[in-house]
């Protein structure tokens, strides 16, 4: 193949050859796709249907909720259809439209939780002028800029991705994963996008270092309360955010920062589905079971119903 023009479709990465274990494989994923999907939808409906978790730090989780439904289901489903179906094959613009997706949901994902993290110090560091900082129209306007600059972002990166010339077809991973595309291609335009993955990590660590500056003052602001109810309801606020965000962060890296090897389809696969399907699937977990609030929303809609 010497051209774009020649790709039709792309070969992915099977978990196995083997008909009983890929039937396995597709069961696996379900449970986890499904475990998923439920806790998130829980978030979703626990925070828009009851009014006592109508404030900007909920507001914020549900938008967590939405993205980690949509980073999931860019990649799960299409890989439960390949074990179904025996086949690896995706189609061209399915392969962009796994790209861009996921870049999208994955930097909106990051960009939210910075943004949290940001509420947390004004709600601690700041209570009297919590209302002011974070107001209604703050809110929306901060998630709007994370989502429009992750549009921005995703764009660049698919565009770039393919304006590649691809030498192969064959996806050395489950997924369509910018890192597997680039080692296919045939020209040096691989470099701008190599650039811009890059430029993207910067960007990320300064977030990342962001937080942990947060985190810093927000500690000093909790050893500053008197009582010892208070300091434990304010750190009960944060661990969920904070253990969210280890899990991201430390997620991605366990898949990127370790040594290349010829030979490491099999790990690549592991690595892809720890930081693919780990996180959407633990976070909405992570703050039911640290979140007092969240519980006593989920335990009404269970009980009563919707009218909460």
């Amino acid at each position: 193949m010497r051209n774009n023009s020649s790709i039709f479709t792309f070969l992915l990465l099977e978990f196995s050859d083997v008909r009983e274990l890929q039937i396995l494989h597709f069961f696996v994923f379900l449970v986890l796709y499904l475990l998923a999907i439920a806790g998130n939808l829980f978030i979703i409906i626990a925070v828009v249907l009851d009014h006592h978790l109508h404030t900007p730090m909920y507001f914020f989780l549900m938008n967590l909720a939405m993205l980690d439904i949509g980073t999931i289901s860019v990649m799960v489903p299409k890989s439960m259809s390949m074990s179904l179906m025996n086949s690896r094959s995706i189609s061209y613009p399915g392969c962009v439209a796994q790209v861009f997706f996921y870049f999208f949901f994955a930097t909106t994902d990051f960009t939210l939780l910075t943004i949290m993290a940001h509420d947390r110090n004004v709600a601690i560091c700041n209570p009297l002028h919590y209302e002011r900082i974070m107001h209604k129209g703050a809110c929306l306007q901060m998630a709007a800029i994370g989502w429009i600059f992750s549009l921005f972002n995703a764009m660049l990166h698919t565009c770039c991705t393919f304006a590649n010339i691809f030498c192969s077809n064959i996806v050395h991973q489950f997924f369509c994963e910018i890192p597997q595309l680039l080692k296919l291609s045939c020209s040096d335009g691989y470099l701008v996008e190599v650039g811009l993955l890059v430029l993207s990590c910067s960007i990320a660590v300064g977030c990342f270092i962001f937080i942990i500056i947060t985190y810093m003052q927000i500690f000093v602001a909790v050893r500053r309360i008197s009582s010892a109810h208070g300091q434990k309801k304010a750190l009960s606020t944060c661990l969920p955010h904070l253990t969210v965000v280890s899990v991201f962060v430390f997620t991605g890296i366990f898949a990127y920062v370790r040594l290349p090897t010829d030979d490491s389809s099999d790990l690549d696969i592991g690595f892809a589905v720890v930081y693919v399907i780990i996180p959407p699937m633990l976070n909405p977990f992570i703050y039911s079971m640290r979140n007092k609030e969240i519980k006593t929303a989920l335990w009404k809609m269970l009980r009563f119903g919707p009218s909460l």
